[in-house]
């Protein structure tokens, strides 16, 4: 009998995967980096319906190129979890040094992965997942992501407080520039390259030929993370510190509203059919459902410093599914 517990210690290849239902429930899948758990909600009734265990810390997620499993990936615990992208019923897990921040590339050729505890980037096969590069460009490599001919990678160094560029044709390094103190969540977004700098409070705007820095934009303190609306009309920013959200112009970059969450440490998020924001609030164990016409929101207890987010509806999406594309 396979219980909770037992199926996430279970080989991957012992458990089939399972295609995408258009009428499956939806689900928001919640990972707490505090609480060694992943959350599962159902977004219709806005209650928790299960809680699996993780080994430690369970941060962010990737799908894979064929949307048959979810990876949440557990830093500290060396382990990426496996979960069915559709029910959320955990599928085993297979063990890597330090995951922590995760994504393939747009033509699925790599999984990249940023080990922030241990200070290296590793370059996997995307479909057998041996490693094939190492690279150890500086202190925490915290958050990733990649130009759209999936040549370029763009790793922040939240210990170097610097932003660097990959070559993944060739294996090598091609800039490293200091952007400011705490350097975390990254975005390729028109050509650029947008990086958000926690301990300065903004928004850094980089050419990704040459790494120079090209426009600065101030958010909220702590300025956290970044991500892009599905129809590409706004740009919102998690501002952990100030316990805010920023609405930008996604062309202009300037604010356009801020959405006060007081307290609650917003992190990752995604946008629900419905348009409102789910968003995962660090400082409060819980989630918040906004509606960002109103900037009304209500609380979902989850576990300890909820972290990563993954809302099942993106599967009724076209193209690649990530993080950083809401």
């Amino acid at each position: 009998m396979i219980t909770r517990r037992t199926a996430l210690g279970l080989p991957l290849a012992l458990l089939a995967p399972r295609a995408f239902a258009a009428d499956a429930p939806p689900l928001a899948i919640v990972m707490n980096s505090a609480g060694a758990s992943i959350s599962v909600i159902d977004m219709t009734t806005r209650k928790v319906v299960d809680t699996w265990p993780a080994y430690r810390e369970p941060s962010h997620w990737a799908l894979t190129p064929d949307r048959k499993t979810l990876y949440v990936s557990d830093a500290s615990g060396n382990a990426l979890f496996a979960f069915d992208p559709v029910t959320a019923a955990p599928r085993g897990h297979i063990r890597m040094g330090d995951p922590y921040q995760l994504g393939y590339t747009p033509d699925q050729k790599y999984l990249v992965v940023n080990a922030l505890r241990l200070d290296h980037v590793d370059i996997y096969d995307g479909q057998t997942l041996k490693l094939v590069k190492r690279f150890s460009p500086g202190s925490m490599p915290s958050h990733l992501d990649f130009s759209p001919d999936s040549r370029w990678s763009f790793n922040s160094m939240q210990g170097g407080d610097t932003l660097v560029s990959f070559d993944l044709t060739t294996m090598t390094m091609r800039w490293k520039v200091r952007v400011g103190d705490t350097p975390a969540g990254v975005l390729w977004h028109n050509g650029r390259v947008l990086v958000a700098v926690m301990g300065a409070s903004e928004v850094v705007e980089l050419d990704p030929q040459t790494g120079a820095i090209t426009r600065r934009v101030k958010t909220g303190k702590g300025a956290h993370n970044i991500f892009l609306s599905d129809d590409r009309s706004v740009l919102y920013v998690s501002n952990r510190i100030a316990g805010s959200l920023s609405a930008l112009d996604p062309v202009t970059l300037e604010v356009r509203r801020t959405y006060p969450l007081p307290g609650c440490g917003p992190d990752d998020m995604g946008i629900a059919p419905d348009g409102k924001l789910w968003i995962a609030l660090r400082f409060a164990e819980a989630v918040a459902v906004m509606d960002p016409v109103t900037g009304d929101y209500e609380q979902i207890p989850v576990g300890r410093s909820p972290h990563g987010i993954f809302l099942t509806t993106q599967l009724r999406k076209h193209g690649a599914i990530t993080a950083e594309r809401l």
